[in-house]
């Protein structure tokens, strides 16, 4: 039965929430302010958007038109200046809950059609064949064409693409696709599936004319041409099969900038989690760096560039696991400056340890503001102060927002 709502707020995952008689209602694609024409779902939890019954002065058009039914975009619909204070507002709330009030800066932007890696399912829907992503909370896909937020270079060969990749399904449903845009062409891994030895020849003769670098299934990788490689300002870095890299060049760049200006004129520096030296290779053109990281892939190809990087300050590489073994009180009072960039999850027991430490300079970076208020509040209590918040929006059009903080003893 169809309900008329009025939307009050946005939700931590984009979603516009209503006030129902048992509870929060998340309506997908609706804003504040707006009255709407919602299709409940079985858990009372959510509805589906069937009409917008009043109108939001910050409705705008969006620029994908397959925006409403794709689930990788949620905020296409927000126009521009709310969108962003809505960014940096979620970064406000999520330090004050942790008691940290501080003039948090304005969003730093990046452009449309900068997301330079994105994972995307082969598979058949009832229109055939798709490579694309799922449809907003469904596990049906939708075959992509478009896609304003990904690097053109990607967008125009999808087609090429999915016709290429499509022998490896087989009798399988569907399978996983990660595409990332290199220096040297697409790199490729597909996971899910486990074709025959013919049709993976049949693939690696067809990747040069693709513009694909690597071709990685089921663990074992297919090279046409040269090796995929990224650029951190002047080193050229190999990208090992499956390693993390941030989303877009451009944000990479604007974070890249703001460690460098938080950790100032450090002499010795500890890069935590520092994954293929993102931070790493930028920080080791004035300062000596040790990179701390557990992926001894991405250690090696980090430590392979400096090597190959002409007048760097020395890198050296420890392989640590932070999360069982974080870097002690002892070791980092040998450091100027930390940068400090854990996964999602944050790293509270690294953070303790940072608290009781007596560097000069501490640089946080993290994509989830909630773990990183938690973290920071941490090393606060250690006495340290929380001189800067800038928000960072790599993530566009969805609910997520990267942020770097800079803290000073």
């Amino acid at each position: 039965m169809a309900l008329d709502v009025e939307i009050v707020r946005l939700g931590a995952q984009g979603d516009g929430v209503a006030e129902g008689p048992h509870g929060p209602i998340f309506v997908p694609f609706a804003l504040p302010g707006e009255r709407v024409a919602v299709e409940p779902a079985a858990d009372g939890k959510h509805a589906a958007l069937l009409d917008v019954l009043v109108r939001s002065p910050e409705r705008a058009d969006p620029i994908c038109p397959h925006f409403g039914l794709c689930g990788g975009c949620t905020l296409q619909h927000l126009e521009e200046a709310a969108y962003l204070e809505g960014k940096r507002e979620q970064v406000v709330q999520a330090l004050r809950s942790r008691g940290l009030d501080i003039e948090v800066e304005p969003v730093r932007t990046v452009p449309v059609g900068s997301r330079r890696r994105a994972t995307l399912t082969l598979g058949r829907n009832q229109q055939g064949l798709a490579l694309g992503y799922r449809r907003a909370r469904s596990h049906d896909l939708i075959d992509i064409d478009i896609c304003p937020v990904l690097s053109p270079r990607i967008v125009k060969r999808l087609p090429k693409l999915k016709t290429a990749l499509a022998p490896l399904l087989g009798r399988k449903r569907e399978a996983r696709v990660g595409v990332t845009e290199t220096e040297t062409g697409l790199d490729i891994v597909i996971e899910g599936v486990r074709p025959s030895e013919a049709v993976l020849v049949r693939l690696a003769g067809d990747a040069a004319k693709l513009g694909v670098a690597r071709i990685t299934v089921d663990g074992d990788a297919f090279l046409p041409g040269a090796p995929p490689t990224v650029r951190f300002g002047s080193a050229e870095v190999r990208l090992p099969a499956g390693a993390f890299l941030q989303a877009s060049k451009e944000a990479e760049t604007v974070m890249t900038e703001l460690v460098r200006e938080g950790v100032g004129r450090a002499k010795l520096i500890a890069d935590l989690f520092a994954g293929l030296g993102t931070f790493t290779l930028a920080l080791a053109q004035t300062a000596a760096v040790y990179a701390f990281e557990a992926d001894e892939a991405a250690l090696a190809a980090l430590s392979e560039a400096a090597r190959h990087t002409p007048k760097l300050k020395p890198v050296r590489t420890v392989p640590r696991d932070l999360f069982l073994t974080p870097v002690g009180v002892k070791e980092l009072n040998r450091y100027d400056a930390v940068v400090f960039d854990p996964p999602r999850a944050g790293a509270a027991a690294q953070a303790e340890a940072l608290a009781k430490s007596k560097m000069k300079k501490i640089v946080a970076v993290s994509c989830n503001p909630g773990t990183l208020a938690r973290d920071l509040r941490i090393i606060v209590d250690g006495g340290y102060r929380l001189t800067r918040v800038v928000p960072v929006d790599q993530f566009l059009f969805s609910s997520h927002v990267e942020v770097v903080a800079h803290l000073e003893r």
